[in-house]
């Protein structure tokens, strides 16, 4: 099927779905606008969505996608800031209760963040190598030279976009007085398997459910 074609015929599908058999959802969230609890910061690969991933209603998941799911540091100045406005609106005027980073295995963005650890230049690309370089602390860490340190270093730009996320000073102060949650998970595509980042002990884990365990 021409790929356009099999876009309409999802849409089609969606449309018969939500706007025919449910379409009460659809008309509150028309007229009363979105009120979702949860942000998702995840990674624009097309194998990893998160409303498929997570089985979510139109409404129920703010998401703001990016390359390799980063959160770049605080800092208003004049230049142009996507994903940081994204943060403020879904917090500030939204007054989201939960944040998830959601990372992800084989990330694209982390790959060529290792191939230029390692000294390799990415020929005719003009902003991924300055866009990765927000997490080279992660290759540094866990090393880009060895194949198997891969998933380590994935996850360990999970906690650096956690890490940027308490830069933000509105975001610090939820944060400190329960009003926001920060969580890190990294989805493995191989397995399906979700792991979620324990702040206690550093390390990541399998989660069926999610415990009170990633909160800060």
């Amino acid at each position: 099927m021409n790929p356009i074609n099999r876009l309409l015929a999802g849409y089609r599908s969606y449309r018969a779905l939500y706007h025919e058999k449910r379409g009460d959802l659809t008309r509150q969230l028309a007229e009363e606008g979105q009120k979702p609890e949860i942000m998702v910061i995840a990674c624009s690969d097309s194998r990893v969505d998160p409303a498929i991933l997570f089985n979510a209603d139109p409404g129920e998941i703010f998401v703001v996608r990016n390359v390799a799911a980063l959160v770049p540091p605080y800092s208003p100045d004049s230049s142009h800031h996507g994903t940081s406005s994204a943060i403020e609106f879904a917090v500030k005027d939204l007054g989201v209760r939960e944040i998830v980073i959601l990372g992800h295995h084989k990330c694209g963005g982390v790959q060529a963040m290792r191939s230029i650890h390692q000294g390799n230049k990415l020929e005719d690309r003009e902003f991924i190598g300055a866009w990765m370089a927000l997490a080279e602390d992660a290759c540094a860490m866990h090393g880009a030279d060895d194949p198997g340190s891969e998933a380590a270093v994935e996850m360990a730009t999970i906690k650096t976009s956690i890490r940027n996320l308490k830069s933000f000073p509105w975001i610090l102060s939820r944060v400190d007085d329960g009003s926001l949650r920060l969580h890190g998970w990294w989805f493995d595509i191989n397995t399906g398997n979700m792991l979620a980042h324990d702040p206690k002990t550093g390390q990541f884990s399998i989660v069926d459910s999610v415990p009170d365990l990633m909160g800060k």
